[in-house]
């Protein structure tokens, strides 16, 4: 759909104005101008051009103004953006600069490909704005720092969410379950370790649970399988590349909710470890426990889990460097005997960058945000819907 041709005043005035203005007569650019805006008043190029001559005269109150107008037409105009965004910036009005900059470059992403003219002025941009951001990100840090020995693991870790957030330096991420969704949960992406008490007893077995590892993965014989196996005809999908490989191998100690005995007597201090954290198993559902291995240069893709009524606890148990982890927007590097929890229906992915085998024990325990009374409410939905005949096997 093509823009509708100007009044043949306007026009002619226009045309007047931009010759003005490449003899280097801003002043009558100005007046041809402002005649082709009266004559055409929701034209925002002429209104740009007036801002341009108003610019060649240093009248900057002006420029804005005009500029504004062209806005006022059409708020997606970028090069109205792109001129406001300069003259704020040239007037050291770091605010007005900063918003005009974000627009303008929001709009010119959308451009495939940035006309070259355009790229540098963008690349200026998105400098601008970096180091706004990164300004304010360092002021509100250094603000709030002397508080945070009062706050508690979980504060600390909302309040600089929040703080990256508002400035655009994160994203958060929201629960996304493939099966079963427990409303109004908190999505967290890691959980405090406040919840979890018995976490220091199972890391203290660390060294004992690394050795029956060992001795496991020597002889592992039908013990270790690939953790992805899909059915046959299941489509490509992000997890074809790790389908029926011990790139990414698995040793079940519990499976849903079922004990794999041969297993769990070859591990007898991992057993009992297990065994002495609070829940109860569900037949068919939880808990959970394996040995994850990742072979060298190996990466598990970016995806969420099943259901936001579990927590899923890491313990690292051998880690070369160059492995990392991350779950929405924190990114945590697995240290040896130390574990973490984790709400696995955020996005989370992995990766083993090194030459040598990383090994972590991965378990499922219950959201810590369910009450009592919740947990029982939901082993009666399960039971009830297993009872019904009607639910879907795994």
């Amino acid at each position: 759909m093509t823009s509708p041709s100007p009044p043949p005043a306007a026009a002619a005035a226009n045309r007047l104005g931009i010759a003005a203005l490449q003899a280097g007569d801003a002043a009558a650019a100005s007046r041809h101008f402002a005649a082709a805006v009266a004559d055409d008043p929701h034209s925002g190029a002429l209104q740009r051009n007036l801002a341009s001559a108003w610019r060649a005269l240093g009248d900057d109150a002006r420029e804005l103004a005009a500029l504004d107008a062209a806005l006022a037409i059409d708020q997606r105009d970028l090069m109205a953006w792109l001129r406001k965004a300069e003259r704020h910036e040239a007037r050291d009005e770091k605010g007005a600069a900063l918003a005009a900059w974000s627009a303008a470059v929001s709009l010119g992403a959308q451009l495939q490909p940035v006309p070259e003219p355009l790229a540098p002025l963008l690349a200026h941009g998105s400098a601008f704005i970096a180091g706004a951001t990164g300004a304010m990100f360092d002021a509100a840090t250094a603000a709030i720092a002397p508080m945070r020995d009062g706050l508690s693991e979980t504060e600390i870790r909302r309040g600089d969410a929040f703080v990256a957030a508002a400035l655009g330096r994160r994203r958060i991420y929201q629960n996304q379950c493939a099966g079963v969704q427990y409303p109004f949960l908190p999505a967290d992406e890691f959980f405090d370790r406040g919840h979890f008490p018995w976490l220091t007893a199972i890391e203290a077995q660390s060294d004992a649970i690394r050795a029956e590892l060992t001795a496991l993965l020597d002889d592992p014989g039908e013990a270790l399988r690939p953790y992805v196996r899909m059915d046959a005809g299941t489509p490509d999908s992000l997890w074809s590349s790790l389908d029926n490989k011990l790139d990414w191998g698995a040793c079940f100690l519990w499976e849903y909710g079922e004990p794999n005995q041969p297993v769990l007597d070859r591990c007898p201090v991992t057993a009992a470890a297990l065994a002495a954290i609070p829940g109860e198993p569900i037949p068919g559902r939880t808990p959970s426990a394996f040995f994850s291995m990742l072979r060298p240069h190996t990466r598990i893709p970016p995806h969420t889990g099943v259901t936001n009524t579990r927590a899923i606890v890491h313990l690292p148990l051998i880690v070369p460097p160059g492995c990392g982890f991350r779950v929405g927007g924190e990114t945590r590097v697995w240290e040896e005997g130390r574990a973490f929890v984790f709400d696995d229906t955020i996005e989370h992915e992995a990766w083993n960058d090194s030459d040598a085998l990383r090994a972590v024990l991965i378990f499922d325990v219950w959201n810590p945000h369910l009450s009592n009374g919740e947990r029982e409410l939901l082993r009666r939905y399960f039971a009830a819907a297993d009872a019904s005949g009607f639910a879907i096997p795994r």
